[in-house]
Formats: structure tokens, C-alpha cells, sequence
């Protein structure tokens, strides 16, 4: 392992299974039974499913009647948005205690940079076993854990025991355990990417290793250079504790297709509102507007307008959603519509905590 790579303590901590278990904490009778979270409806999407739904192979953006046609028994429950954003806000009050840089993924999934603690605890297994426990006790959910010098590695690691586990990849063991990893376990390699590595003859991470940089770029295009990197225990990305928001949008799906704009525009109206609420929510404004459009064959198309100025009144970014929905003529009917703000005001230099400088030695406590 090259001593010039920057060498942190990171924890990536993932929730298990964590909206179908909030309703199994929720709902004792639930518990040791099949569920899904959404996707109840006929033309419901499945958000989340628990692992007793796993087994029968149910998954997250599945629809819900292939879901009940893998799974007879599988139940529905609905989501609960406002519970998981209390447990995920009791979670990080827990992260903050051993850290202050902690960048949150989503409401079940974060970084933590360990590296230099406020428990002063030199061990990051041991940190993130004492997380896992008290989150386990104070909240009542599992957790599992990756550990290791990058967040690539952590993320990757904390896929490994799942669920309720942790995997710890020290420093002398990175370059070993990337190069016996299947390729569909790194993290940024999706189901397409994967089957493209495949048919070149990329499977483990130890293929991905041979090939040189031009071939990756030649093949993969900007990620390259990206595949290149990891694969070699490379990922530069520091844990940042505010992650700039980039976007806000809601959409609908509808329980019947649409096949006129004309009854497209009630939704759109409801549609913009919600935006336009965000939006005052989290005291941001975009100039970039972005139509969504998923067909009733699934295909999908963004249509979208970078204005001169910031907004975030409903009606003009009502008005601009109209304007791109009669840019050009559907292609079928439509099956969803979504509207997003970006290029949002929010995107301005902030200042950076100061680098701690961390030295490479042989006993790193992890």
C-alpha cells in the first residue's frame, strides 16, 4: 500500500432494511413476515422490502404486482416519511457524539470520519461497534458497518455481513480484498456497467486491475479513469459534513395513463405546488427547470430550461413546466410527470474544516 494515499478512519454505517423495519419496530405483528413498504396500489412502486421479502426475491423499485406475484403473502404497509425522519435525526445525534464530520447519504445511510474522535478512541472497529450497539438499544433497529481508509472501501465493506454486521478492511488489506471482489459489488458499477465488464472479461476486481487506464477510458468514458482509481485503493473524497443540495422535485405517478397534455396540467399544478413548497422549506431558489416524463412503456425523457434569474414561486415554475410539456409532441401516454429545481442559489463556496494531517504506520488501530 503506497504511503502517499491520504489514510483516514472511515465508518460507512447503512441501516438494514430500514423503512421495513421502522414498520416491524412499529407493528409487532409484522415482525418475521414478508412486507412491503409502497407499491400497494396497482401501478405502486415498492420503496423498500424487508429481508423475510428478500428471500422471494421482492426489491426496492420493483412494482407491486410483480412483487405479489413473487411473494402471495407479501404484506403492504404505507410509508411513513415523518417516522423515519425522527429515528434518522435520533441516528445522527448518535453519529455527532463520537464526530463531528458526519455527511449524511440519505435518511438511512452515513460517513463518519474517525480519524481523530471525541471519544479518543483510537480503534474504528470499536467505534463503530459501540454505534451499532446503541443504536441497536436507544432506537431499536439494526445497523451494519464498513470500515476502512476511504469511503469507497467503507461503503463497499458495509454491504458485507449484512445485515447486522460490520466488516473492518485494514490498511495492508485493501489491495487483496478489492482484487478478489466481483465486480457487482463495487460501488458506481451498476447492473449495465456490469454486464459491459463481463463481456470484456471483467469480472473480479483483480480483471479490472489489469486493464490500463486508455483501455478504461476508451470503454467506460469519464468513469474510467474512476475504475482505474479505486480498484487501486484510490478515493481522495473527504467526509463532508455539509452537503450542498443540489436539486429539489417531486412527481406523481398516476393510476391510469395519460394520453393528453390538456390532463396533464391539473397534475402538473399539484405537482409544481409541492416544489414550490420545498423549495420555501429549505429557503432555496433554482434556475434550471426539468420536466420528467416516464411513458407507458417505461421509457423516460427530461425536457428542461436554464432561466436567466433564480425562482421559486409556483407560478412561474408552473408556467415554464407547460412550456416544456408543448415543446414537443408526446411520444405515448404518460405514466408519471415530475418537476425539478436545480442550479439552485445554494451552490456558493463554503469554508472547508482544516485538514488534519494523519500519518502512515504500520499499526493503524483500526
Amino acid at each position: 500500500m503506497s504511503t502517499t494515499l491520504p489514510i483516514r478512519k472511515i465508518i460507512h454505517v447503512d441501516m438494514d432494511a430500514f423503512y421495513a423495519s421502522v414498520a416491524q419496530m412499529d407493528y409487532p405483528e409484522l415482525r418475521g413476515k414478508p412486507i412491503a413498504v409502497g407499491g400497494s396500489s396497482k401501478r405502486g412502486v415498492v420503496s423498500a422490502a424487508s429481508y423475510e421479502a428478500r428471500v422471494f426475491g421482492v426489491k426496492s423499485a420493483m412494482s407491486g404486482t410483480l412483487a405479489s406475484k413473487l411473494c402471495p403473502d407479501l404484506i403492504f404497509v404505507k410509508s411513513d416519511f415523518d417516522r423515519y425522519r425522527a429515528i434518522s435525526q435520533q441516528i445522527r445525534h448518535i453519529f455527532l457524539d463520537y464526530t463531528d464530520l458526519v455527511e449524511p447519504l440519505s435518511l438511512d445511510e452515513a460517513y463518519l470520519d474517525v480519524t481523530t474522535n471525541k471519544k479518543g478512541n483510537p480503534s474504528a472497529s470499536l467505534i463503530a461497534t459501540q454505534i451499532r450497539e446503541r443504536i441497536f438499544k436507544e432506537v431499536g433497529l439494526t445497523a451494519s458497518a464498513g470500515i476502512s481508509i476511504n469511503k469507497f472501501i467503507a461503503k463497499v465493506a458495509s454491504d458485507y455481513n449484512k445485515p447486522n454486521g460490520q466488516k473492518t478492511v485494514n490498511p495492508e488489506e485493501v489491495l487483496p480484498f478489492l482484487e478478489q471482489l466481483d465486480i457487482r459489488k463495487f460501488y458506481g458499477v451498476g447492473k449495465v456497467t456490469a454486464e459491459k465488464m463481463y463481456q470484456k472479461g471483467i469480472f473480479t476486481g483483480l480483471d479490472l486491475k489489469q486493464k490500463s487506464l486508455s483501455y478504461l477510458d476508451a470503454n467506460f468514458g469519464k468513469s474510467g479513469r474512476y475504475y482505474y482509481n479505486v480498484v487501486r485503493g484510490i478515493h481522495n473524497s473527504e467526509v463532508k459534513p455539509s452537503r450542498t443540495r443540489k436539486s429539489l422535485a417531486a412527481e406523481r405517478t398516476f393510476s391510469e395513463n395519460l394520453s393528453s397534455e390538456i390532463f396533464m396540467l391539473e397534475k402538473l399544478d399539484h405537482i409544481a405546488d409541492e416544489v414550490a413548497k420545498r423549495l420555501l422549506k429549505h429557503k432555496v431558489a433554482g434556475k434550471t427547470i426539468t420536466l420528467k416524463i416516464k411513458y407507458s412503456d417505461f421509457t423516460l425523457q427530461t425536457r428542461s430550461k436554464t432561466l436567466p434569474y433564480y425562482l421559486s414561486d409556483k407560478s412561474m415554475i408552473l408556467e415554464t413546466a407547460k412550456d416544456l410539456l408543448y415543446q414537443e409532441t408526446l411520444d405515448n401516454s404518460v405514466r408519471l410527470l415530475g418537476i425539478s429545481l436545480s442550479n439552485l442559489n445554494t451552490n456558493k463556496e463554503k469554508p472547508s474544516l482544516p485538514k488534519k494531517s494523519v500519518s502512515v504506520q504500520l499499526k493503524f488501530g483500526f
